[in-house]
């Protein structure tokens, strides 16, 4: 392969791996910025691919072609819902939010797992016939050089990631709603004495975190795998945690880091089509995902600043 096409194949699969990524990462935002910290990212992303999947093996001779956005909102609600849990543990009852976000971690895989075993009778779920489809960009595709690298081959729901960065930067940054969740994170007290309610602001921003991470999840299952079992997240869920740290809670650097650990699967996915690469042992590409996220979370997060309040319980009236 010559290198104009490693890179026409690279940059759409990057994007293509970012986009999970991008919109679990964004959820931890909006957590994060109301003080919440989430750590349980991963097992919303495991139940958003679960219930995803689901949907689809049951709903695809109905909806037909719509049945993956679907799924995707089914996925996002359940999610959300799943995501209460956390948000009564730590908000509510003030437990610490490390082990809360642990816990779901641990109960999102085992309720998965165990509904897979009792439907299939195995270890995985079986293939879906209905994926997020992709295409050609009208008109852009067809740019040159360009059209090939961004507009060629990609998601819909590549393009729906890189919109949601923009659309949570305008929120967070623009409106009033954004200015609220922002003061809750920063210091909740003296929003809670301009009349904000704290305990309101947390829980809608946990629950936005949940159903993104599980739109997040469904979009992985319904794109990279085409199915569901113990392996299906394997830590997408601790990536994104790492691109929301890297990118310094803001939703274009989320967006950015979740670009660059993109990149790193994709070239683990790549690497034997590459002849510059084809006599370098694959397990150092499939290992280093991992690796640049454990120097991403070391080397950023003791330099990174997070805000103020974060992993803080709020008693109303605590002055």
């Amino acid at each position: 392969m010559s290198f104009l096409e490693i890179i026409y194949f690279i940059i759409p699969l990057t994007i293509s791996y970012a986009a999970p990524l991008i919109f679990t990462a964004i959820g931890g935002v909006y957590s994060e910025r109301a003080g919440v910290v989430n750590i349980g990212l991963e097992g919303l992303m495991v139940m958003g691919a679960f219930i995803g999947i689901i949907f689809n093996l049951t709903y695809a001779d109905t909806f037909g072609s719509w049945t993956p956005w679907l799924a995707l909102l089914v996925a996002m609600v359940v999610s959300a819902i799943f995501s209460i849990m956390h948000a009564v543990a730590s908000i509510t009852f003030r437990a610490d939010q490390v082990v809360s976000g642990v816990a779901i971690n641990m109960l999102g895989i085992a309720i998965a797992l165990f509904s897979v075993k009792m439907i299939f009778d195995k270890g995985q779920t079986d293939f879906i016939q209905q994926s997020i489809p992709r295409f050609n960009v009208p008109i852009l595709h067809d740019i040159p050089v360009i059209g090939p690298m961004f507009f060629t081959g990609i998601y819909g729901s590549s393009i729906l990631a890189i919109g949601l960065a923009f659309l949570a930067w305008f929120i967070i940054y623009k409106t009033p709603f954004g200015l609220r969740l922002r003061s809750v994170g920063e210091h909740p007290m003296a929003a809670d004495t301009m009349g904000i309610n704290v305990t309101k602001i947390r829980y809608i921003a946990v629950i936005i975190s949940g159903g993104l991470a599980g739109i997040g999840g469904a979009i992985y299952s319904q794109t990279m795998t085409n199915d569901f079992s113990h392996a299906t997240i394997n830590g997408q869920g601790f990536m994104a945690l790492a691109a929301m740290i890297f990118g310094k809670w803001h939703p274009i650097g989320a967006m950015g880091a979740a670009l660059f650990f993109g990149f790193a699967q994709a070239l683990a996915i790549s690497s034997s089509s590459i002849s510059y690469l084809e006599n370098v042992p694959a397990v150092y590409f499939h290992i280093l995902p991992y690796a640049l996220t454990i120097l991403a979370l070391a080397g950023f997060i003791g330099r990174a600043n997070a805000p103020k309040a974060s992993g803080q319980p709020y008693i109303k009236g605590n002055r």
